[in-house]
């Protein structure tokens, strides 16, 4: 998927946080605190480096905070042009090619593959300093049910972009 020098500068859109997702929430405890650009067109970025309190091995970020990262790039894609536009992992598929160090910086990046109607296909990258694809995902996504999203309300969750991060 990169053939490219990625930069955050080629993402000026800034997606929102909510207030107690682990991956971005900006008030969980234990959360990551992740932030997302997107490019407008087809793929969301983040930059980040793994905190040592997340790590499975000594200096390895643990698989299951990988997974959660490429989880949450990837589903984000579906917000590209509307930031109310949720969807749920259906079924996520992760190779692990190389091991993800701890506070190091990274760029995790999710693309369209495709969405029409209520289901969609991405995939995503964790990407290391040098180049190395250290991680990678495909998913099939869904919208989140409407009955779910009449009773959702967007300020209780604190959605809204955080422009402090």
């Amino acid at each position: 998927m990169t053939e490219k020098i990625i930069s955050i500068e080629d993402y000026p859109n800034k997606q929102p946080n909510s207030a107690y997702c682990f991956v971005c929430g900006r008030e969980n405890p234990r959360g990551l605190y992740m932030s997302f650009h997107d490019n407008g067109q087809d793929e969301v970025l983040s930059e980040y480096s793994v905190n040592d309190i997340y790590q499975g091995y000594p200096g390895i970020v643990h698989g299951g905070i990988v997974t959660s990262m490429l989880d949450e790039v990837v589903a984000r894609v579906s917000m590209i042009k509307d930031p109310h536009h949720f969807m749920m992992s259906v079924t996520l598929q992760v190779k692990f090619r190389h091991s993800v160090p701890t506070e190091t910086p990274l760029q995790i990046l999710g693309k369209i593959v495709r969405l029409r109607g209520r289901l969609g296909k991405a995939v995503g990258q964790i990407i290391l300093p040098d180049g190395t694809v250290a991680a990678e995902s495909e998913m099939t996504l869904a919208d989140v049910p409407a009955e779910l999203m009449t009773s959702v309300n967007l300020e209780a969750l604190g959605w809204k972009v955080d422009e402090t991060h």
